[in-house]
């Protein structure tokens, strides 16, 4: 009797192996950007923050296995010398394509007052520009916790939630 139902998972198990796996998008995260509205000039705090933010990015998409992460080094200096990459969509994703990404994420950090901040990611499509995701949240307080609350706030929310029931992966607003 054992063996008959081994027999019987047999067939369903082959046309599972069969199936194709989908592999990874390949993404490269950029380096975050401040736009500081407030009129407080740089602070290297800040700077500090904005690598803080941009590692646990990279760290999360890589872990979750949903995503190859590409070293984007071979461009930093190539698109530190161009516009800030938030005004440059076709800048990022040309440069993530460059580096066999299919995905190029530009993060922004806008500072209003050093009490409201906003963190925004842009997916976009690579080579296309294609706005593929937006997604933005709002921080209370110019703190390393407060940074990595909002980052771990999108990623948890926004970029690694589960897709919602219906929703096919080329859907905009959720990945």
């Amino acid at each position: 009797m054992r063996s008959t139902r081994r027999a019987a998972w047999l067939p369903l198990l082959l046309a599972l192996a069969a199936l194709p796996v989908r592999a990874a998008d390949r993404v490269a995260v950029f380096d975050a950007e401040l736009l500081d509205s407030s009129g407080e000039g740089p602070k290297p705090e800040q700077q500090q923050r904005l690598a803080m933010i941009a590692a646990q990015l990279r760290e999360a998409l890589a872990a979750s296995g949903r995503y190859e992460v590409v070293e984007v080094e071979p461009q930093r200096a190539r698109l530190a010398e161009g516009p800030a990459l938030r005004n440059c969509a076709g800048c990022a994703a040309e440069a993530a394509a460059s580096l066999g990404a299919s995905l190029a994420l530009v993060t922004t950090v806008q500072k209003v007052s050093n009490l409201i901040l906003n963190i925004t990611v842009v997916v976009l499509e690579a080579p296309s520009a294609r706005p593929r995701a937006t997604w933005s949240v709002d921080i209370r307080g110019n703190t390393d916790e407060s940074w990595r609350h909002g980052m771990r706030w999108l990623l948890r929310h926004r970029l690694l939630a589960a897709p919602e029931p219906g929703a096919t992966s080329a859907s905009p607003d959720r990945r």
